[in-house]
């Protein structure tokens, strides 16, 4: 069950008895790291809006960002990785369904997905051919299931990234980001409130599947994989669909006191937390359970992380409006329980009570821990890194090669096969922006979406990699024309009870924590996933942050290139230049020289937000963010989306071409001059890089050129030729 021996004890101490075995796995999943976020909850006080939560009222699902008119935007990362390594297509496409209850559950509508991945490498000789055919095995049908689940349910795929690393052979990363919009007078809540309110069961009928899920979350992987399939839950995207019209409509009704998805831990989770939130008790009798096998016991039942499952809280005497909703839709909806004024959660099974606890005990009681702080020996030796000491590579050829990996290689293959325009409310998606760009029904204004991270980075730097992970994100919905204004963040790391996972965690944590402060982009919800590790070994830490930016004017949102020519300018922020120039954590360092080192650049928050206020708020008709493969991938990459050429003339070095800089953009300007002395107003520099012309070919001083049929038969063809080839 996941437990130890001393949290155990903890438990006897707390109930002054032994636990029934319904009522000790009840505890198991809550107080897993994956509902109970045993080793994180101490560190994730460096989140402010975290920390008042937990100081006040308590979480809920999501927090709530004002648009104006009346709006609110919600938004929310959640992980899936064990689900999806043991069963890729049903784990990524769970991960979506489960994402999108979260956000209905605050009484939402869900508008928009993103995802960020994470794989072991996929190209010929990059490693074993077993694990290279593994890892082109989970990126299929974790791309799949995505695809199948969010293409059916009818909210569109939007944006997202990905990228591979030997790291993430047998333990793949799927994080799933939903975005939903909501009248501010419709917010609702998960506390359960009011003595003798019913509680009713809606949606899908439970079975066996998914038990135990939220402890397989909570461990490491192993040898015995295959036999933690029934760990994973069946999703239904039909159902789901019919699930978001009926929520919504039932919450118009007035007759809702309380909803929450069943999502983690099952009905385990949304009884017990409901409960505690709303400072009350709850009867529960799960012979009235729909399920869909007759026989299934009340640990099962209550365990269960069946899909496409709500439970409510209604006003007594108006359960039948809410039941009526959901049956007009097909959809199961009978009351199981009612609210109690003994402060206890009382559950019964064929007339037999097999759990009778204080919900407190396990939601708000679970123990934590904090380790001691160890720097490993890696990251002293990385600050040693000497980049005098490369040889100089020629220039055409580590394009070339730079382009074809597929970290930064065109995801076409990947995004073709997501719906996009489902719901009619999207601009810029993907392959065109550095964000997504809607304009939801309901308001005036637009939004901007981006979900970045860079585990090279934040394995050689924690601090420095969760800085960067904020500003790349805020950078990219800035270049879509947005003004940032929130985050999301899914915590992807190994075993927390390992020193140097502890360590990395803290510091990249702090790094995001002090960079959304200073972006006042406060970090509104999020993930923690640890135990990515397997016999293969731990995953790079990986920190991904959702980032939310609003345009107040819709007009202006642009693409990543000019659709005519123009001048191309670099805006940048200031900076001084390290000992590492721009190539330590490098991709250049990385794909073309095969060495991971060096630290990444810092990043300036407090010198961005000038930047966004640049981007966000002046007329460009294209921008650009300059980060993984440095300037010259930049510049190949707004040629290719334009399909112009270019002749730049900038120094050859290896630092200049390729070193990774932060707060540096690629814009599209018809009038040059003008762009550059509004920079200067922000306290930017800009320099121009050269003009687009309909030569086809990009030029590098006089020797050097690339044929852009070149570079975008490298750029294109990458990822689809590794896919072709499985």
């Amino acid at each position: 069950m996941g437990l130890n021996d001393a949290e155990y004890a903890l438990i006897l101490e707390l109930t002054g008895r032994e636990p029934s075995y319904t009522e000790l796995g009840m505890f198991a999943v809550m107080w897993s790291e994956h509902c109970g976020y045993k080793y994180s909850r101490p560190v994730l006080a460096y989140f402010s809006k975290y920390r008042e939560a937990m100081e006040g009222a308590g979480l809920e699902n999501a927090g709530v960002v004002d648009l104006g008119d009346g709006m609110g935007i919600t938004m929310k990362v959640e992980s899936h990785n064990h689900p999806s390594a043991v069963e890729p297509y049903q784990g990524a496409a769970t991960g979506v369904g489960g994402i999108i209850r979260d956000i209905l559950t605050m009484g939402a509508r869900p508008i928009a997905n993103l995802n960020a991945l994470r794989f072991g490498p996929i190209t010929e000789g990059s490693a074993p051919p077993n694990i290279v055919a593994r890892n082109r095995y989970l990126f299929e049908h974790v791309v799949a299931g995505i695809a199948g689940y969010g293409n059916c349910v009818g909210v569109p795929t939007v944006a997202g990234e990905i990228h591979f690393h030997p790291r993430y052979s047998g333990n793949p990363l799927v994080n799933a980001m939903n975005v939903g919009i909501l009248p501010l007078d419709g917010l609702t809540t998960a506390a359960a409130s009011g003595v003798g309110n019913p509680v009713i069961y809606l949606g899908s009928r439970t079975g066996k599947d998914g038990i135990h899920g939220a402890t397989f979350a909570s461990d490491t992987l192993g040898e015995d994989n295959e036999d933690k399939r029934p760990n994973v839950q069946i999703g239904d995207p039909f159902a789901e669909k019919l699930l978001i019209e009926a929520t919504l409509e039932a919450l118009q009704t007035g007759a809702v006191v309380a909803i929450q998805d069943m999502g983690a831990a099952g009905l385990t989770c949304s009884t017990i937390e409901m409960a505690a939130k709303g400072d009350v008790g709850m009867s529960v009798n799960l012979d009235l359970v729909p399920m869909r096998e007759s026989d299934m016991t009340g640990y099962e039942l209550m365990l269960s992380e069946s899909q496409e499952r709500m439970l409510a809280v209604a006003h007594a005497g108006r359960e039948a409006e809410v039941i009526e909703v959901f049956h007009r839709y097909g959809l199961p909806a009978v009351v199981i329980g009612h609210l109690t004024d003994d402060g206890r959660v009382r559950v019964t099974r064929w007339e037999e009570v097999v759990a009778d606890v204080d919900p407190h005990l396990l939601a708000d009681r679970c123990p934590t821990y904090s380790l001691p702080l160890a720097e490993p020996s890696y990251f002293s030796e990385a600050a040693e890194f000497d980049p005098s000491k490369l040889e100089p590579k020629p220039v055409r050829e580590s394009l070339l090669q730079l382009l074809a990996t597929p970290d930064i290689a065109s995801k076409r293959w990947v995004y073709q096969q997501f719906d996009q325009q489902v719901q009619t409310q999207t601009n810029v998606a993907f392959g065109r922006g550095d964000a997504a760009v809607l304009s939801p029904r309901g308001t005036s204004k637009a939004i901007a979406l981006s979900l970045d991270g860079n585990a090279r980075a934040t394995y050689l730097h924690p601090y420095r990699g969760g800085v960067l992970a904020v500003l790349e994100a805020a950078r990219n919905v800035a270049c879509a024309g947005g003004r940032p204004v929130a985050a999301t963040d899914g915590l992807n790391f190994g075993s927390p009870q390992e020193l140097h996972v502890y360590w990395q965690f803290e510091r990249a944590v702090k790094g995001i924590a002090d960079a959304a402060e200073v972006l006042q982009t406060p970090v509104i919800s999020g993930n923690v996933s640890f135990y990515n590790q397997s016999d293969l070994g731990e995953v790079l830490p990986t920190p991904l942050i959702g980032m939310l930016g609003i345009l107040d004017d819709p007009t202006l949102a642009r693409p990543s290139a000019p659709a005519v020519p123009c001048t191309l300018v670099l805006v940048e922020t200031e900076r001084e230049r390290t000992a590492h120039h721009g190539l330590g954590a490098s991709a250049i360092l990385a794909d073309v020289y095969g060495l991971e080192t060096g630290y990444p650049e810092p990043g300036s928050p407090e010198k961005e937000r000038d930047l966004h206020r640049f981007l966000s708020t002046e007329r460009l008709e294209s921008a650009h963010d300059c980060s993984e493969g440095g300037l010259l991938v930049a510049v190949a990459e707004v040629c290719l989306q334009s399909g112009f050429g270019l002749q730049l003339d900038i120094a050859p070095t290896a630092s200049d071409l390729f070193g990774e800089f932060p707060g540096r953009v690629i814009v599209g300007a018809v009038d040059p001059d003008h762009v550059i002395q509004l920079a200067a107003a922000y306290g930017l520099n800009a320099q121009v890089l050269g003009e687009l012309v309909e030569t086809g070919e990009l030029r590098l001083g006089q020797e050097i050129a690339w044929s852009i049929e070149e570079l975008r038969e490298t750029f294109e063809d990458s990822i689809a030729k590794c896919m072709a080839e499985r």
